[in-house]
């Protein structure tokens, strides 16, 4: 891991002769710790004037392996997602070299841990649009809204639990808002990872 990590600082410092760095999320818990037979891939933070834009550096990707989405922590997900759902219906169409069991993983640093650590996504598919169904939203300011009530994070179990004693086929969609930061964005991801919903879409709505 310390390796895979070292390859990461390297990169950054002398990509393309320039020294450059990605703001990694952090968290307090590692979902996956190692991650073998691997391929980075770089989502840069870059500005031009006032506009953010968001660099994809894909140069060492091979569609065999699984991928490790490197991204900086300050873009906003209307910038990361649509390169992300580029790459994954790239990988999801591979027909010649396409390996079933490659996953797909952002990095993250485990601030607790001292290690970089990994949350899966493969199974996810992103929509640019409003979701209609009971919507658990995570606003811009990072805040939690289901059927319109803003909600602590300990007590969102709670709401959950008792809707689906009431409803028990309740498909819960997630929709984050298209200007919260990718940092916030895994946080969030780890979180609904710790909840336990029986049944989920496999559906992400970025609007």
């Amino acid at each position: 891991m310390m390796k895979y990590f070292t390859l990461i600082v390297l990169f950054i410092l002398f990509s393309c002769g320039n020294k450059e760095d990605i703001l990694l999320p952090k968290a307090s818990t590692t979902i996956v710790k190692n991650v073998e037979d691997h391929s980075p891939i770089y989502i840069f933070f870059r500005t031009k004037e006032k506009d953010t834009l968001a660099e994809v550096n894909r140069k060492n990707e091979i569609i065999s392996t699984n991928w490790i989405f490197n991204i900086d922590k300050r873009l906003p997900l209307r910038l990361v997602i649509p390169e992300v759902m580029k790459l994954q219906n790239k990988k999801r169409e591979e027909k010649a070299h396409k390996n079933e069991l490659a996953q797909n993983y952002y990095s993250y640093a485990d601030t607790i841990g001292k290690n970089l650590a990994f949350i899966p996504f493969t199974k996810v598919f992103y929509k640019l649009e409003k979701p209609i169904g009971t919507i658990i939203f995570f606003n811009k300011n990072n805040e939690i809204l289901i059927e319109n009530q803003v909600l602590k994070k300990e007590k969102l179990q709670d709401l959950i639990n008792n809707i689906l004693s009431k409803e028990v086929a309740t498909n819960f969609l997630f929709r984050f808002d298209k200007d919260l930061s990718f940092g916030n964005y895994i946080q969030d991801k780890i979180f609904i990872e710790s909840l336990k919903i029986a049944i989920k879409s496999n559906q992400e709505f970025i609007y």
